[in-house]
C-alpha cells in the first residue's frame, strides 16, 4: 500500500488557498445552483406566493444543509490530520466511518424537520396557501438530505486529500444537468413546485455517485465498512462535528428569524427575501468555501506539527478575503437592475435588492475574515470558539438589531442589521483568531 503524504504540507501556501478555495468556490456554487434555478423558473410561473413558499421553505432547508456543511467541514478536519501523520490505513478508515455517520445523522435531521414542518412555517409567519406550498415542497423534497450527505463527505474527504478539482467535480457536474432538467420539470412538464423538488433528487443522486467513483477508483480512499471502527470514530468525529454543527446551525437559525421580521412586510418582501438568500451563497460563495478549503491546510499542518505554516496560511486566507470580496463588490452593483428584473421582482422587492448589492459586500469582508478564523479553530482543536462567535452573531445579536432596524427602515432594515453585526463579530473575531496561530506558531521547533 502506497505512503500517503499530504500535499499541504510543503509549497506555497497561497497557491495551495487560491486553487482549493476556486475550485471550491465552483462547487459549493453549484449545490446551491440547483436551489437557485428552480427559484428562477417557479418565478416565472407568475405567482408571488410560490416564490414566497420557497422562501419560506429555504430557511428551513438551510437548517439540514448547515448540518451537511458541518459534517462536511468535520469529516475534513478528521480526515486531513491523519493525512498529515501519514497513516493511510487510518485514512481510508477515518474517511469510510464518517461519511457513514454523516448519512446516518442526516437521516435523523430529516425525520425532526418532515415531523416539525408546518410549526417551523407557522413559527415563521408562513399563512393560507404559501404555507401549504412550502410544506409540501419540503416533504417532497428533504427525504434527499442522506443522499446529498454521501455526496457532500466525499467531498470533504477529496478536500482533506488535496484533490480540489475532484471536489469540484462532485457539485459541478449535477449543477449542470439540473440547468437542463429542471424547466423540463417545473415548465415543461408543469410540475412547478414538484417539479422543482423532484430536480433536486436528481441532482442529489448525481452527486452521491460521482463522489463514490472519484473517492473510491481515483484515490482509493475507503476501506470496506466496519461497525467497530465505525462506533470508535463516533466520539472523536462529534468531538469535531458538534462543535462545528452547532457553529453552522446558528446562520440558519439567524436566518430563519429574520424571515419572520421580514414575513412582517408582506409576501413582496418574503420573495425578495428568497432571491437575496440565493444571491448571497452564489455570490460569496468564495468565502464559504474558503472556510472548508483552507481547514485542510490547517488541519494537515496542524496534525504534522508545522505550525509555523499556520501563521502563513491565516494571513494568505485574509488577503483572499480582500481581493475576493472587492471583486464581488463591483459585480453585484453593475447587476443590480438586472438581478430584480430576472426574478420578475415589484419595486419593494427592487429596493430591497439596491441595498444588498451597495451595503452586504463591505460586511463580507469581514465574514469572510471570520470564516478563517473559525477554520483555524476547528482544525486546531478549539471548535467550541467557532461554536460561541457564530452564535453570538446569529443567535444573540441579530434579532434584536434587526427588530430596531427594522422600525427605523422598514423591510431594509433587515439587511443594515445584518451589515452591522457582521462588521462587529467578524472584526473581533479575526483579531482572536491572529493572537491564537500568532502564539501556536511560536511552539515551531519546541
Amino acid at each position: 500500500m502506497k505512503e500517503i503524504k499530504g500535499k499541504f504540507l510543503t509549497g506555497s501556501l497561497m497557491g495551495h488557498i487560491l486553487r482549493m478555495t476556486i475550485t471550491g468556490t465552483v462547487g459549493i456554487t453549484f449545490i446551491f445552483l440547483v436551489d437557485v434555478i428552480n427559484l428562477f423558473w417557479i418565478s416565472w410561473l407568475g405567482n408571488v406566493k410560490l416564490v414566497a413558499a420557497m422562501g419560506f421553505a429555504f430557511s428551513i432547508q438551510f437548517f439540514s444543509v448547515s448540518v451537511g456543511i458541518g459534517l462536511m467541514i468535520a469529516t475534513t478536519a478528521v480526515v486531513s490530520r491523519s493525512i498529515g501523520q501519514g497513516n493511510r490505513v487510518l485514512v481510508r478508515n477515518l474517511a469510510t466511518s464518517t461519511m457513514i455517520i454523516a448519512v446516518m445523522t442526516q437521516v435523523a435531521v430529516v425525520i425532526l424537520i418532515v415531523i416539525f414542518r408546518e410549526d417551523f412555517l407557522w413559527f415563521m409567519g408562513a399563512k393560507g396557501e404559501t404555507a401549504k406550498l412550502a410544506s409540501r415542497y419540503l416533504l417532497f423534497s428533504l427525504p434527499s438530505l442522506p443522499v446529498m450527505a454521501l455526496g457532500m463527505s466525499g467531498s470533504a474527504i477529496l478536500r482533506a486529500e488535496g484533490d480540489g478539482v475532484g471536489a469540484m467535480l462532485v457539485t459541478i457536474i449535477p449543477g449542470v444537468i439540473a440547468v437542463f432538467i429542471d424547466p423540463f420539470l417545473i415548465v415543461f412538464l408543469g410540475l412547478g413546485l414538484d417539479g422543482a423538488a423532484y430536480g433536486i433528487w436528481v441532482s442529489r443522486i448525481i452527486m452521491a455517485t460521482i463522489a463514490l467513483w472519484i473517492v473510491l477508483r481515483t484515490h482509493d480512499l475507503l476501506a470496506r465498512p466496519n461497525i467497530n471502527q465505525t462506533l470508535v470514530t463516533i466520539g472523536p468525529y462529534f468531538s469535531v462535528a458538534g462543535p462545528t454543527i452547532l457553529t453552522q446551525l446558528s446562520t440558519p437559525v439567524g436566518n430563519y428569524l429574520l424571515t419572520g421580521v421580514v414575513a412582517g412586510f408582506g409576501d413582496s418582501a418574503v420573495a425578495a427575501w428568497a432571491v437575496i438568500n440565493r444571491v448571497t451563497v452564489l455570490s460569496f460563495g468564495g468565502l464559504f468555501s474558503l472556510s472548508g478549503a483552507i481547514g485542510g491546510i490547517f488541519g494537515q499542518n496542524f496534525g504534522a506539527k508545522n505550525y509555523l505554516r499556520l501563521g502563513m496560511t491565516f494571513r494568505d486566507g485574509l488577503i483572499f478575503c480582500l481581493g475576493y470580496t472587492a471583486i464581488i463588490w463591483v459585480v453585484l452593483l453593475l447587476l443590480t437592475d438586472l438581478i430584480a428584473k430576472a426574478f420578475n421582482l415589484d419595486d419593494e422587492g427592487t429596493k430591497l435588492v439596491w441595498v444588498f448589492t451597495h451595503f452586504t459586500p463591505v460586511a463580507y469582508i469581514f465574514s469572510g475574515t471570520m470564516f478563517v478564523a473559525c477554520a483555524a479553530f476547528n482544525n486546531t482543536g478549539k471548535p467550541l470558539w467557532s461554536t460561541m462567535v457564530n452564535w453570538l452573531r446569529d443567535g444573540i445579536l441579530t434579532l434584536p438589531v434587526a427588530l430596531w432596524l427594522s422600525g427605523v427602515f422598514a423591510s431594509s432594515g433587515v439587511i443594515y442589521a445584518q451589515c452591522l453585526v457582521f462588521i462587529i463579530v467578524g472584526l473581533i473575531t479575526t483579531l482572536w483568531g491572529l493572537a491564537y496561530v500568532r502564539k501556536l506558531s511560536k511552539l515551531e521547533g519546541i
